[in-house]
């Protein structure tokens, strides 16, 4: 099986099995967890972001009044 070695700063390091150990994990299995996580949360954020282009105008269509984000004015605030 692939295996990384990583280097960390001491300070890093000590976050890091910090953090391995409030979520009652060894390092080795913290660390596996994360970047399957962050694989996840990509795939997650990337499948969303499709879904709302898709919706997009249908979402327009049943709002005309809505100014998109990027369209709005920057200088004025919310009411």
């Amino acid at each position: 099986m692939p295996s990384l070695n990583v280097p960390f700063t001491e300070e890093e390091m000590e976050g890091v099995r910090a953090a391995a150990a409030a979520e009652g994990k060894s390092l080795k299995q913290y660390l596996h967890d994360l970047g399957v996580r962050e694989m996840q949360r990509k795939r997650f954020v990337s499948g969303a972001a499709s879904w709302a282009d898709k919706l997009r105008g249908e979402f327009d269509e049943a709002f005309p009044d809505e100014v998109p984000v990027s369209q709005r004015d920057r200088g004025t605030d919310a009411a």
